[in-house]
């Protein structure tokens, strides 16, 4: 395969809405990959990881001089995720082989996706919770300084654990799945200290998926050269843009995006794909309104501040692919 000029320029757009809302890169490329460019799943996945290895870093420095990383955490996430990923290339290299490997990968992927769309929609709904509760007085004002929790190590091991297998076997999960589950097992923790220290987590969890794809995967390096050619201007230009743009607005419609992308993986039919994504859109626009307004927040807003997640609002943070 030659370097394709147009999946570079997808791949640079993909890097836009990364920047933009800090999530999205595995969730998006590796299903752009499969869909429009007929790349074989286990390549996409392979390519995609290594891509995401060498540009997570970056955002993970920042906030370990920023101090908004729990390291602790880090390390007990860290000792299931690393296996975890290792494994969970050993398990799609297991499963079977030709089509058959493949197949379970794109499955696997549309299932990912689909708790990826199903998480960005509980995490709205976590964030238009906490505010209207700060707004209440009914919970502490959020701490100030490093973050300090009661580390809870066996849910925090599994967690990493079955993380890690989720992103060795389809590119998804190492932000948009597992800072939805730190949520739930930290709520104490502020939005920037969530995504430092999911993304410091996510460099040995994407780098040891990364290493297994390069030893026993389908790692192709045209499609990663093209990736890395267009998504790192991509995050870079997203960034800069982050300050104006409507993040929440963009959360919302990578959701959408996200769920189409695996309902076609998983097969269902265009039409039938089209007649759920028009029910979706119907019922969830007026339901959000909804829940705004029984909250105390105006139906609709641009850019409420119980919608923004600090992932959206500091470029240094938007650095790595999620």
């Amino acid at each position: 395969m030659s370097l394709d000029p147009l999946l570079t320029i997808a791949s640079f757009g993909i890097g836009i809405v990364v920047g933009l809302t800090g999530m999205g890169g595995g969730a998006l490329m590796t299903p752009v990959l499969v869909l429009f460019f007929q790349v074989p799943p286990l390549t996409a996945v392979s390519s995609d990881l290594v891509a995401s290895a060498v540009m997570k870093p970056v955002g993970s420095i920042v906030h370990l001089r920023r101090g908004t990383v729990h390291l602790g955490l880090v390390k007990w996430l860290c000792i299931g995720s690393i296996p975890g990923a290792f494994s969970g290339v050993l398990i799609a290299r297991a499963l079977g082989k030709g089509q058959e490997v493949q197949d379970v990968i794109r499955i696997a992927l549309g299932v990912a996706l689909m708790l990826a769309a199903i998480g960005l929609t509980v995490r709205a709904y976590l964030r238009l919770l906490e505010h209207a509760r700060r707004r209440d007085g009914r919970a502490p004002p959020l701490p100030q300084g490093r973050p300090t929790v009661d580390l809870r190590v066996a849910p925090t091991v599994a967690l990493g654990l079955i993380g890690g297998v989720v992103v060795g076997m389809t590119s998804v999960g190492s932000g948009s799945l597992i800072i939805i589950a730190l949520m739930a097992l930290y709520p104490g923790l502020r939005a920037g200290e969530l995504v430092g220290t999911d993304l410091l987590q996510a460099v040995p969890l994407v780098t040891s998926a990364a290493l297994g794809h390069l030893l026993f995967g389908d790692f192709q390096l045209e499609v990663t050269t093209a990736l890395l050619l267009g998504s790192i201007p991509g995050v870079w230009f997203g960034a800069q843009l982050s300050s104006r743009a409507p993040g929440s607005l963009i959360r919302r419609a990578l959701a959408f995006v996200l769920l189409a992308s695996a309902l076609k993986l998983l097969g269902v039919p265009t039409v039938t794909t089209g007649l759920l994504l028009g029910v979706v859109l119907v019922a969830s626009v007026p339901t959000w309104m909804v829940l705004r307004r029984r909250h105390g927040f105006p139906a609709l807003a641009w850019r409420g501040a119980e919608d923004d997640v600090a992932v959206a609002r500091v470029p240094e943070e938007v650095s790595s692919r999620r």
